[in-house]
């Protein structure tokens, strides 16, 4: 195992096309770290340089505490496990897993690489299949058999390019859990790069979201929930994302297109001299408020909307309010909208609900959300003006702490079933 450090990594193509900017991120020992982002953010190429497949322009590489630029990928003592999985046909599960001690001729005995593959495949439940091959397996058994030969490797990291692309919804969900047990059972340091949020949020330690080239934030899942430091990272993460409304400070409140939010005192100093802000909800902190216990409805904001379509998920219900968005604000929103690969549609209001509720498509609903939750953004720059650094330096300690309790919790149960 070892430590990645990146210091202002560059990528510029020979056309001058920068394709990452000057990335700097330590990767401790034993960390699982996602690169996350849109189609093109760069996360792939900066994979690919960490692995020695992608030539690093300027900046440096260091793994271990050694610089390892110049190095051959052979020679960094790193696994990469790609999106097609790179098997072998006309070879077994076994000898697939195996390939890698086989290519270092000499190096294992036919022993140690029995040895090897046994405790690759017990690790990641192929013990029954070791004398298929690759087409007779499933999608999630041929993701595992390319698990196991980064196994068997005994590398200082493991990479992960998109790993989970090919397989289908429930595979996916299956195939995390895996991944996450594999990683947490053998503390190797893992960097895994993928566009799904989901996967970023439920697999990382930490999260570093990339947007054209360029690191926006590095942070636990819950610090980017909570606290992103920007609009395009707001966006990004959560699902369904959050709601972007044009906001106008008119005395002591905040007109949004449904309701006015009175400010605080706190909020106010944050604005400073702003008239138009951008304003992010969550669609989860909006309620139905003829199911609001008695007495929350006065701490927060109630307002009557019309809504448009709804979709009842069983959990919980969405429901769709169009709104009309501010034109000094709509061209913000609209880049928005297209770095996030979305298809720039009406600008409309998500709203998750209890499942219980009555609401309905074509009703004029009352609903309720907590004014404490909204977040504010200055439309030139995207800063979030109510990140609170304290927050957001208590939330990562948690999760290094949490980190480091699970990652002994899996190896105190690995030592005592070994």
């Amino acid at each position: 195992m070892a430590a990645i450090t990146l210091k202002d990594i560059v990528k510029q193509y020979g056309d001058g096309y920068l394709a990452v900017k000057g990335v700097s991120l330590d990767i401790a020992d034993g960390e699982f770290v996602i690169l996350v982002g849109p189609s093109g953010c760069g996360k792939s190429t900066l994979l690919r340089m960490i692995v020695g497949l992608e030539d690093i322009t300027s900046g440096d590489l260091e793994i271990g505490g050694k610089r390892v630029n110049e190095k051959a990928p052979r020679d960094r003592h790193l696994a990469m496990v790609f999106q097609n999985y790179a098997l072998y046909p006309h070879l077994t599960v076994f000898e697939n897993i195996a390939f890698p001690l086989r290519l270092q001729k000499g190096a294992f005995t036919e022993a140690q690489i029995q040895e090897k593959v046994t405790f690759a495949a017990k690790t990641l439940e192929l013990q029954d299949h070791l004398d298929r091959k690759p087409a007779n397996l499933s999608g999630g058994q041929r993701q595992r058999v390319a698990m196991g030969r980064a196994i068997v490797r005994e590398a200082d990291a493991f990479l992960f390019d998109e790993p989970l692309s090919n397989l289908d919804a429930k595979l996916r969900g299956q195939m995390r859990t895996e991944i996450a047990r594999m990683q947490r059972r053998l503390g190797t340091t893992t960097v895994y790069v993928t566009h799904d949020q989901t996967e970023a949020m439920t697999l990382g330690d930490r999260v570093a979201v990339l947007r054209k080239g360029e690191l926006q934030q590095v942070a636990s899942p819950r610090g980017l929930y909570e606290q992103p430091k920007n609009l395009f990272v707001a966006g990004f993460i959560g699902s369904p994302p959050m709601n972007f409304l044009p906001g106008e400070v008119t005395g002591q409140s905040l007109r949004l297109p449904f309701a006015d939010v009175p400010m605080t005192a706190e909020l106010a100093a944050k604005l400073g001299q702003r008239k138009l802000v951008i304003v992010g909800i969550r669609p989860e902190h909006f309620e139905d408020a003829s199911l609001l216990e008695e007495g929350k409805r006065d701490a927060g904001v109630t307002f009557d909307s019309d809504v448009d379509v709804t979709e009842w998920l069983g959990s919980e219900l969405y429901a769709y309010i169009p709104f009309d968005t501010n034109p000094d604000v709509a061209q913000t929103l609209e880049e928005l909208d297209r770095d996030l690969d979305g298809e720039g549609l009406r600008t409309q209001l998500i709203v998750a609900l209890s499942s219980e509720t009555k609401v309905r498509d074509g009703d004029k609903a009352t609903l309720w959300f907590d004014a404490d939750r909204l977040m504010v953004f200055d439309p030139e720059t995207g800063e979030n003006l109510t990140w609170d650094a304290d927050a957001a330096t208590s939330i990562d300690r948690e999760n290094e702490a949490d980190r480091k309790a699970s990652l002994e919790r899996a190896q105190a149960r690995e030592k005592a079933t070994a």
